[in-house]
């Protein structure tokens, strides 16, 4: 791997605040985060890309090539947490193995965001389009992975299923709202929308991104400890699966003619594993599965490797087959 994409990446101000982050922890320093300010911080950052993928959307408009790339989001979102699944269950029961599977299946917002950043750093463009694929691949794996559940999973005797509220927790819950209310805000809006709120959702971006980032590296340090409970099959699953999917991304990205920067993100997109908006899905919809595995496991080990060693690894990955 070319270790001077990795020295960029490192070298990143919102992924060295992710290493501060997490050396506070180590070292026991008293640094805190208040409590209300990592929500604010997730939410502008939501906001943000949404609405700057609503306006960059609205300049290039549909065209065959933005179709073909969320077409095959879609069926990445639903394809992950499938095979995933099985592959867990060689070692778990359903509940976990689908909670784990809808976590992969679905994707991390932060680490799209900390991709965007490495193109910015390399001059490499992307197009707006993409957020509307990080909108579209947040709410399938959780269908896919609840399904899996109902079917493989032992049957409750009386047990109620509500599938109005897993659908409205799919595709209603505050992150995926907050994605697709922005950026369909972006496409009303358009160019003067965007020269408006342009200081707001540019300006201060990646300072915030600095902020959201220090407070991750923290909560994964504290998380790191749990990892060690869910045996080496898992932490190697953390892992490979992240590179699986990314490699999956790159390959479908050649065949439809995806250009590189967009590559980048689409192979992040199907690399990343999601740990706000599905936990707190399947937190309500498949009580038996154990929240210490899919939230340490996304959070503790696939989120820091994807931002420190994954992204660099993909580009390199997108180069070699000529992207």
């Amino acid at each position: 791997m070319n270790s001077s994409l990795i020295l960029s990446n490192i070298l990143n101000p919102p992924v060295l605040f992710f290493f501060v982050g997490m050396l506070a922890i180590f070292l026991k320093s008293d640094l805190e985060i208040p409590q209300p300010l990592p929500k604010l911080f997730s939410l502008y950052l939501l906001l943000a890309i949404g609405f700057k993928g609503g306006y960059e959307l609205d300049e290039s408009g549909i065209n065959p090539q933005v179709a073909l790339t969320l077409i095959a989001a879609i069926i990445m979102a639903c394809a992950v947490p499938i095979y995933s699944f099985f592959i867990l269950k060689t070692k778990l029961d359903a509940y976990n193995a689908g909670a784990i599977a809808a976590t992969y299946g679905s994707i991390s917002a932060v680490t799209f965001i900390t991709a965007q950043s490495f193109l910015k750093v390399l001059d490499i463009t992307s197009d707006g389009y993409m957020v509307a694929a990080l909108a579209l691949m947040e709410s399938p794996a959780i269908i896919v992975g609840i399904v899996l559940v109902r079917a493989f999973g032992q049957k409750k005797e009386g047990g109620e299923f509500s599938w109005s509220e897993v659908l409205r927790e799919a595709f209603l819950n505050g992150s995926v709202f907050l994605l697709v209310a922005s950026l369909i805000v972006g496409i009303l809006t358009g160019q003067k929308g965007w020269e408006k709120l342009q200081p707001f959702t540019q300006s201060i971006f990646y300072g915030v991104l600095a902020f959201f980032l220090l407070d991750m590296g923290m909560v994964a340090a504290r998380r790191i400890l749990d990892i060690r409970k869910t045996g080496s099959f898992l932490i190697i699953f953390s892992v490979f699966m992240p590179v699986t999917n990314a490699i999956l991304g790159i390959i479908i990205a050649k065949l439809i003619g995806i250009p590189q920067g967009n590559a980048l993100l689409f192979a992040v997109l199907c690399a990343s594993a999601s740990y706000i908006a599905v936990p707190a899905a399947m937190r309500m919809t498949v009580p038996e599965a154990n929240p210490s595995l899919y939230i340490s496991m996304a959070l503790a080990l696939t989120f820091p490797f994807n931002i420190i060693v994954g992204i660099p690894l993909y580009m390199n990955i997108i180069k070699a087959i000529g992207i």
